[in-house]
């Protein structure tokens, strides 16, 4: 009996996202500040990193790995910037 195409579709899913995990991790990149997970039949990436040439980075090998799936993203890049005045211990 073969497997209704919902789950092999499920199952390809979650393939293409842990592969999308391995490459965010492995290549020049090596971010692993961001999250990858199905919710609601749609693929979620979230995460912060250093600078916008990251996030574009990111945001490429997203649509590589994910190319013809629903993909929701919110990577934001992280405030970098000196502060402007001392900080205050008590």
């Amino acid at each position: 009996m073969s497997e209704p195409a919902t789950e092999h579709s499920e199952e390809n899913v979650e393939y293409r996202v842990a592969h999308l995990r391995d490459r965010l991790a492995a290549e020049e990149l090596g971010e692993l500040g961001g999250r990858a997970e199905v919710r609601a039949g749609a693929v979620v990436v979230t995460g912060t990193v250093p600078s916008a040439q990251c996030r574009e980075t990111v945001l490429r090998t997203v649509r590589e790995e994910l190319a013809g799936l629903a993909v929701h993203t919110d990577v934001v890049v992280a405030d970098n910037a000196t502060p402007d005045h001392a900080e205050e211990l008590p």
